[in-house]
């Protein structure tokens, strides 16, 4: 049995996975965004092993739920699922003055990753978006530029591709893959998405807890359980370097060079 934990879990497929996951005989714990999504997530899986609470566009309370989940006990497991769209939206900025698909899409995988004691396997989700983003760092925060909703979400999600190689680079005692679900009908995915959408939890939690060769991997991008070439950029030291530096000065918390996942 292992235990994991999953960000953005009170729905979507954060929620499946969990659920996918307690089918299985694994023990998971969620994270909401507020208390009463809290309630909700007790309420859908009241088997959980605990729900860590905090907005994760939120600098502070991202700190704050990485507290959390240090306080529930090592995982050998985080799935990092929480994520913003794009769908019928503006740019919304956060408290600390970033785009919050940026803050929760990358910065806050980001951040616990560097602030949760380390678990044996991570892994993130991004999206076959990831293909169309900026490899530059050139005005993450849309600052500058005018806001492009689905080129913001594409790029958001080049980074956390990237941030998920560059653990798997950094940190070889662990094991870090991204994870593009597929385009379905999830609320963020919309009605008008064509993947199938009981495939779409299946390969986060493969990655998470099983234990054939196929899944013991690191470094590497799947679409279905099957590897995929990501952007090569997102392979690129360089690249990743960049981003962990620019993560580490908004934050003001270095991600560890080396960890021990016993």
């Amino acid at each position: 049995m292992a235990r994991i934990f999953i960000t953005g879990s009170t729905d979507g497929l954060g929620l499946m996975a969990a659920q996918l996951l307690l089918r299985q005989g694994h023990e998971v714990a969620l994270h909401a965004r507020n208390d009463t999504r809290a309630r909700d997530a007790h309420a859908a899986l009241p088997d959980n092993a605990g729900v860590a609470v905090g907005d994760l566009s939120s600098i502070a309370q991202t700190r704050d739920v990485a507290a959390q989940v240090n306080e529930l006990g090592a995982f050998d497991a985080v799935i990092h699922n929480a994520g913003v769209g794009y769908y019928g939206r503006g740019r919304v900025e956060t408290e600390d003055g970033l785009s919050d698909v940026f803050a929760v899409n990358v910065l806050a995988p980001y951040l616990l990753t560097a602030l949760i004691t380390p678990p044996r396997r991570l892994v993130h989700l991004s999206s076959g978006m990831h293909d169309s983003g900026d490899t530059t760092l050139r005005d993450p925060q849309w600052a500058a530029r005018p806001w492009q909703g689905p080129q913001a979400y594409s790029e958001s999600k080049f980074h956390v591709t990237a941030l998920t190689l560059a653990v798997a680079r950094k940190w070889p005692a662990a094991l870090s893959n991204a994870v593009d679900p597929g385009w379905v009908p999830t609320k963020m995915g919309g009605n008008s998405a064509t993947d199938d959408l009981r495939l779409a939890p299946v390969t986060q939690a493969w990655l998470a807890a099983g234990d054939d060769a196929e899944a013991l991997v690191t470094g590497r991008y799947f679409h279905h359980q099957q590897p995929r070439r990501p952007h090569p950029a997102t392979q690129s030291p360089e690249v990743q370097d960049r981003l962990l530096a620019y993560c580490a000065d908004l934050t003001e918390v270095e991600l560890p060079t080396a960890v021990s996942a016993d």
